[in-house]
């Protein structure tokens, strides 16, 4: 199984918020800290605030921060919530896809087993779980200036 990028820069994001001192971090800054597109991190931080993992304001001052306790919010869950566009195989996509097979593939139901069990475990950890001393100390750092 493979994340999508999205899903990849939306737990790091997680994780900035999450390991940070700071209440709000604005979209400039914490794309620079991870080192992606503000424009892709923008998309990424829209879902995460639909989702109710974080809270965004508009506007000078504005910026982002987690909307709940690290403690409350659990990796597997937020992963498939950003995860959600993203189908297994063809056959998990909403309109079925063009797979001969599907009818009698007996694949598809182990698959979504393991799809099922990847999530769960991963619900049993926090985002507050997977924060460290190093991870800290990397939000904590400034950025060299380009």
């Amino acid at each position: 199984m493979r994340l999508t990028s999205f899903s990849d820069f939306g737990l790091r994001a997680l994780l900035v918020l999450a390991g940070s001192d700071r209440e709000t971090w604005s979209s400039v800054e914490l794309a620079s800290k991870l080192d992606i597109s503000r424009d892709h991190l923008i998309k990424v931080l829209q879902r995460l605030a639909a989702g109710g993992y974080v809270q965004t304001t508009r506007g000078a001052g504005g910026g982002v921060k987690l909307a709940r306790q690290a403690t409350a919010i659990r990796i597997g869950e937020a992963l498939e919530w950003l995860e959600d566009d993203s189908a297994l195989t063809e056959c998990f996509r909403g309109d079925g896809g063009q797979c001969l097979l599907t009818g009698f593939c007996a694949l598809r139901p182990k698959l979504e087993r393991a799809r099922k069990a990847f999530y769960a475990e991963l619900d049993g950890t926090t985002l507050d779980d997977c924060l460290n001393p190093p991870l800290r100390k990397f939000v904590a750092l400034e950025r060299p200036a380009a």
